[in-house]
């Protein structure tokens, strides 16, 4: 037993931006779990998305041939034959809603060990840790999942970034899926979630509001700064939890990390665990917090410990 297997995720053509994260994250751990990295798409062309799956790591895309939609049954029974046949020590997908269709059932036939909604995997004295949230995402917690047998993981979207493209061979794989098919569910259609007017993940300067903001009220005037600064507008958990802006303006561990972020400036909040880790890791971090002990400036590049609407005002004068 060994190598990773990867099982990606499309939808109407197009691939799943996680695909290509959680195939960055296989490939950081590649060496450490020794084996080839391995890529299936199950499709009704999947050949047609080789190319884009061919990225550097990758050692061999698989393709299999199923129906045009996504049906739990058919990726589970897929996935679970692949699985069998290249015995990979890890078994990772994304943590999303055709993910959660499919890969608790596969975990389960496949025996091992499972973990949901991770984050991140650190690889810590020869040991295998899986990183996902605890206690309502308000702590980190760490699964040694380093026991010789196979692992599902499913990996929460923003968790890694995509290699370049590689020169990954393309190997048909024949199944017979029939069987997993003839059941009563029928595809009727898409519904699409509302447009969000943000996206973290992609957002090079972001500005974010936390509880120090104090009233909902304050919302529209800091969306307005954001705004003429040209930063992406974001919030802690508070913020999201109390319906002042919708989730995906929601930075941390139950919301987005900010993975393109170059400069992140953190008006009002103090800095919790969940938040934390949505922009800890950031070139450029500027807390304000009138708290000077707030976990906030254990991360912040510069910091100043006044109130956020002085700020506030000094920023409007400033850009005007």
């Amino acid at each position: 037993m060994g190598g990773i297997l990867v099982l990606a995720e499309h939808l109407r053509g197009n691939l799943s931006p996680q695909t290509g994260e959680v195939i960055g994250l296989a490939r950081e751990l590649k060496a450490t779990v020794g084996g080839p990295l391995v890529v299936a798409v199950i499709a009704d062309d999947p050949v047609r998305y080789h190319a884009d799956l061919a990225l550097d790591g990758v050692d061999e895309v698989l393709a299999v041939e199923a129906g045009a939609y996504f049906d739990p049954a058919v990726y589970e029974e897929a996935a679970h034959r692949l699985a069998l046949a290249e015995k990979p020590r890890l078994v990772m997908l994304g943590h999303s809603v055709n993910g959660m269709g499919f890969g608790p059932a596969l975990a389960v036939r496949l025996g091992g060990s499972f973990v949901s909604d991770a984050f991140g995997i650190e690889s810590d004295g020869g040991r295998l840790l899986a990183l996902r949230g605890g206690y309502g995402n308000k702590v980190v917690t760490k699964i040694d999942i380093t026991d010789p047998c196979v692992t599902t993981l499913m990996l929460r979207g923003g968790s890694g970034k995509p290699p370049p493209s590689g020169s990954a061979p393309l190997r048909i794989v024949p199944l017979d899926l029939q069987p997993a098919a003839a059941h009563t569910a029928e595809h009727k259609g898409y519904v699409d979630p509302p447009p969000a007017d943000v996206d973290i993940t992609r957002a090079e300067f972001i500005l974010s509001v936390g509880r120090g903001i104090q009233d909902e009220k304050n919302i529209e005037r800091f969306r307005a700064l954001a705004e003429r600064l040209g930063a992406a507008f974001g919030c802690s958990r508070p913020i999201a939890d109390s319906g002042w802006l919708p989730k995906a303006h929601q930075v941390g561990l139950s919301g987005k990390v900010a993975q393109n972020c170059k400069l992140y400036v953190a008006l009002g909040i103090s800095g919790a665990v969940q938040h934390l880790h949505g922009m800890k890791h950031v070139e450029t971090i500027i807390a304000i917090n009138t708290d000077r002990n707030a976990p906030i400036y254990t991360v912040a590049t510069y910091g100043a410990a006044i109130d956020v609407f002085e700020f506030a005002d000094a920023l409007e004068r400033e850009f005007n």
